[in-house]
């Protein structure tokens, strides 16, 4: 039986909010889609002098940035064509609304079939969390299955936080963790789910970069923050961007600094990250047991679906026509709940085509889990919306689409 691994990464900055003291503001600051004409090189020359400017997001054809209100100005003189995303960014974060606090407070939902304790209420997904009540949200929806689950704590972040993931084992015994709660509760009472998990293993880890992403540092310091908190000998930068240091095509130029300041910096040698060598000998362990059926890097924002590769236009995976037939039934089923379009293709052609195949911070961890783990299909999905930022209410919309999806692509493997 073939594994099926599900794993959220570092830079899904949609799923957290900002409530501790002194936080870097971004208040005034507007979001910008500015249209690339030149190539993304010629446009961060450009951006250079815009001392607080950051930049979001880019594609071969676009490039998303936030701009500080005392660079507004110098920002309009530059001409770029560009259309504006958010008049303030930091409305848009408060707009996220306030941590939600969680408590199992007794049986919400019962399970046929399967003796349990009960699940935790689905009021989970009304809002945002602290780092610690997703630990626990976790932990109470593996005990209301102990007979067919476990947690995992497969190593520790930087700052020695444990990369926490949930196993769902049939057969012998706020997305991800969405898709993980429909499984659980549809068990007793949906022939197709329990068809999944008779067929498939399946393994979430909602959080890898704990120190960060989503929870620690973004909740206290800075909400868009993406790299790890890792220092570096020799200079006072901090962090590296996690899916970029992934050993594998870490030697290609393109698409990552080797800047310890930049927010994609790779790091100064391939896997050196403490986050990515207790993934990788994680992925490493099942690829050489039972092996990868599917491997889903989510991220935000987008709306894409993205296969293999990101370092050449030309390669294809070895069964590439099937993956493209998946990716486009995929794409069908997810609108279907709410008619949101999400693109697909390889990584290259899809987004970076114009800039002659770049690496981006989706492209090793794929790449990796396609030629060296041996996964029949390594996809990145990148999340709805056009911001970091997502409402609340916006949670359950996306996880729904997510699902539907899923319960197309599973029987479809």
């Amino acid at each position: 039986m073939k594994l099926l691994e599900v794993v959220i990464a570092a830079t899904s900055l949609a799923s957290v909010a900002v409530t501790a003291p002194e936080p870097v503001v971004y208040d005034g600051f507007k979001t910008f889609r500015i249209n690339v004409t030149e190539g993304l090189s010629s446009l961060r020359s450009k951006l250079a002098g815009l001392a607080q400017t950051r930049e979001l997001h880019s594609h071969a054809d676009h490039m998303d940035v936030a701009v500080a209100p005392t660079d507004i100005a110098a920002f309009e003189a530059l001409n770029l064509p560009n259309e504006i995303l958010d008049e303030d960014l930091g409305a848009s974060i408060a707009a996220e609304g306030p941590l939600v606090s969680y408590s199992f407070d007794g049986p919400h939902t019962a399970l046929a079939e399967v003796t349990t304790s009960a699940l935790p209420s689905d009021s989970w997904f009304d809002g945002y969390h602290a780092y610690e009540d997703h630990l626990a949200f976790i932990k109470d929806l593996q005990s209301a299955v102990p007979q067919n689950s476990e947690i995992l704590e497969i190593g520790a972040s930087y700052e020695g936080r444990q990369i926490t993931g949930l196993h769902l084992e049939w057969i012998a015994t706020m997305v991800v963790e969405y898709f993980a709660y429909q499984l659980v509760s549809g068990y007793g009472n949906n022939a197709t789910i329990k068809g999944f998990l008779n067929s498939y293993d399946f393994y979430f880890f909602p959080v890898v970069n704990p120190d960060v992403t989503g929870f620690k540092y973004t909740q206290s310091n800075d909400r868009l923050w993406r790299k790890n908190r890792m220092p570096r000998s020799g200079t006072s930068a901090k962090g590296t961007d996690i899916n970029r240091n992934w050993p594998y095509k870490w030697e290609v130029s393109g698409g990552a600094s080797t800047s310890p300041s930049a927010e994609d910096y790779k790091g100064q040698a391939a896997g050196d990250t403490p986050e990515v060598k207790v993934l990788k000998a994680f992925t490493d362990k099942l690829a050489a047991g039972k092996g990868i059926k599917l491997y889903i890097d989510f991220h935000s924002y987008g709306q894409y679906i993205l296969l293999p590769y990101g370092y050449s236009c030309s390669k294809k995976a070895t069964n590439d026509a099937k993956q493209e037939s998946l990716a486009g039934g995929l794409q069908s089923a997810i609108a279907k709940p709410n008619g949101k379009k999400f693109t697909y293709g390889p990584i290259c052609s899809t987004l970076y085509a114009a800039t002659g195949g770049s690496t981006d911070r989706l492209t090793r961890v794929i790449q990796y889990m396609t030629d060296v783990a041996g996964t029949t299909y390594a996809w990145a999905i990148e999340l709805r919306g056009n911001s970091f930022v997502l409402p609340a209410n916006q949670i359950r919309p996306s996880g729904d689409e997510i699902w539907q999806g899923m319960q197309y692509l599973i029987p479809s493997l």
